[in-house]
């Protein structure tokens, strides 16, 4: 059964842990929606390489539309957390126990939502102490998946571990 999959992303996002698996994710037959502040908007990619013009604006969206959350890593999600629109949605989809998946910086949305609490997770090295003050069960390796809800993983080289267990959630 196809799912419909949110994504949360802006500039400078990591290009490989949004290809890959958005591509995965489409070939498998499920529907993702871009989401920025601004609907149409083209962001582009820290590597340089990929484009992604955004679907929907955050106050266009209801986390209730969802069943499930993709936050892809690089700078994007440093960015969106200042954003208060995009750490409520965040909050709202963890709450909501709906599949979350982060890669590498991803999981910062999650440390602002405030949703890491006691919950077994990884992400890129960097933000490894942060994870463990937002109360997470850090581990270190390519792929933690936490209450068949929350998968997240560490870096580009994780990608295809990340991008298994994603589309086991998503059944």
């Amino acid at each position: 059964m196809s799912k419909k999959i949110a994504c949360l992303i802006t500039d400078m996002f990591e290009d490989s842990e949004y290809t890959e698996p958005a591509k995965s994710y489409k070939e498998a037959g499920h529907e993702m929606i871009t989401i920025e502040s601004e609907a149409g908007k083209v962001v582009k990619g820290k590597q340089g390489n990929d484009q992604v013009t955004i679907d929907k604006s955050i106050d266009e969206v209801n986390p209730n539309e969802f069943d499930a959350l993709f936050i892809p890593g690089g700078f994007s999600p440093d960015i969106l957390r200042a954003d208060d629109r995009f750490v409520e949605f965040t909050k709202k989809m963890m709450d909501a126990k709906k599949p979350v998946f982060a890669i590498c910086h991803g999981p910062q949305l999650l440390i602002s939502a405030k949703t890491l609490e006691g919950r077994g997770a990884t992400g890129y090295k960097s933000i490894h102490v942060d994870m463990e003050y937002a109360g997470a069960k850090l581990q270190d390796k390519e792929v933690v998946v936490c209450q068949d809800q929350l998968v997240t993983s560490r870096t580009p080289d994780d990608i295809p571990a990340f991008t298994r267990e994603s589309l086991k959630l998503l059944g």
